[in-house]
């Protein structure tokens, strides 16, 4: 059966480029298109689209607040349009926050030069978001946040099978789904948090500075944008830099982080596994790394690496993973020192350093 969806834009022109490009494609069928936020609203009470495509500036009501609506009463999956500028990071975050599942830039030729390329990837993403359906959707929007560490409840939802203590730095890999699991994670982590950490998030160059900046206002701990020769601090984190690669290396006793220009051929900037390949070289068997939400199964050979040196890695689960790739690679490679909920992942954190 077609996936049915609901193209939201205020530009004709857009509406009908998008509903062209789904209806291209067998396994999706476009069942309306709405003008403005209010309208999405309504039309996706009277139709039951599985998957709705949102744009963010539009009249009468805008995407942020019709995702909100939306979540609020028929929560199911949404994919918002963009704009890669500094206001657009800023707009794509919100509505992420307010429970979008995931964005792509609004121009075709942000996602690919090719375009056929673009268009197939575009079919891709909806195709696989609403996979997830409204009972992932549910989840996602009415799933309590933890408001302290709870050894308890990390014991009642997994045993801990790692080691505890003896770390030297944390890295968090992560791709759709992953700014607000960030966001989930690091705010429950106290600013005396004993180690460094990198966070690998699949997010356009114009995005990861403003991520980093709403991180670091809700966090305890300092977040930043990594920059080049950046030293490792105990309670810092840093985020790489998107276009790019975040790799670690011993410069005269410091651990530092080197931000390089990514390979052509290389399909993540940044990717999870390069930083953990690195990570595995300079630290060896003192990584714990952990592996969330998103498609694909970047950082499987990067956790490879890892655990041949001895380092841990964890893995978040399917119920509480937006899209079950990246830690199924993990999973199902048979990597995963722990498989833990999402709510689960910053109490176990605090229970093992």
């Amino acid at each position: 059966m077609a996936v049915r969806v609901l193209v939201v834009d205020d530009s004709s022109f857009f509406r009908r480029r998008l509903t062209e490009i789904f209806n291209s494609d067998t396994h999706l069928n476009v069942i309306g298109a709405a003008v403005n936020g209010l309208e999405a609203v309504e039309l996706v009470k009277k139709l039951k689209p599985d998957v709705v495509t949102m744009d963010i500036e539009m009249p009468v009501m805008d995407g942020i607040t019709a995702v909100k609506r939306i979540m609020q009463s028929n929560p199911l999956p949404i994919l918002m349009f963009s704009s890669l500028t500094t206001d657009g990071a800023q707009a794509t975050l919100n509505a992420l926050e307010a429970g979008a599942v995931d964005f792509l830039p609004k121009r075709m030729e942000d996602i690919s030069q090719d375009r056929d390329a673009a268009k197939r990837q575009l079919c891709a993403r909806v195709r696989l978001i609403s996979a997830k359906g409204l009972k992932k959707a549910a989840l996602a929007a009415t799933r309590p946040s933890i408001k302290k560490t709870d050894p308890a409840l990390v014991k009642s939802l997994t045993p801990i099978k790692n080691r505890r203590g003896g770390y030297r730095l944390l890295i968090l890999g992560t791709s759709t789904g992953g700014p607000v699991a960030l966001q989930k994670v690091l705010t429950h982590l106290p600013a005396t948090f004993p180690l460094p950490i990198l966070l690998v998030q699949h997010m356009p160059a114009s995005f990861t500075l403003a991520f980093a900046e709403r991180l670091n206002k809700l966090s305890g701990i300092s977040v930043k944008e990594a920059c080049d020769g950046d030293h490792l601090q105990k309670g810092w984190a840093y985020l790489a830099p998107g276009g790019k690669q975040m790799l670690v290396e011993d410069q005269r006793g410091a651990q530092v982080i080197r931000i390089i220009d990514s390979p052509a051929d290389q399909t993540y900037k940044p990717s999870v596994d390069i930083t953990f390949g690195s990570a595995a070289k300079l630290f060896a068997a003192d990584v714990l790394a952990v592996v969330m939400t998103g498609m694909g199964a970047d950082g499987r050979e990067g956790a490879k690496m890892l655990k041949n040196k001895g380092s841990t890695v964890w893995a978040q689960d399917k119920e509480t993973s937006v899209i079950y790739g990246m830690p199924a690679a993990i999973a199902e490679a048979g990597l995963a020192d722990n498989i833990l909920p999402l709510d689960a992942i910053a109490p176990a954190l605090m229970d093992s350093v």
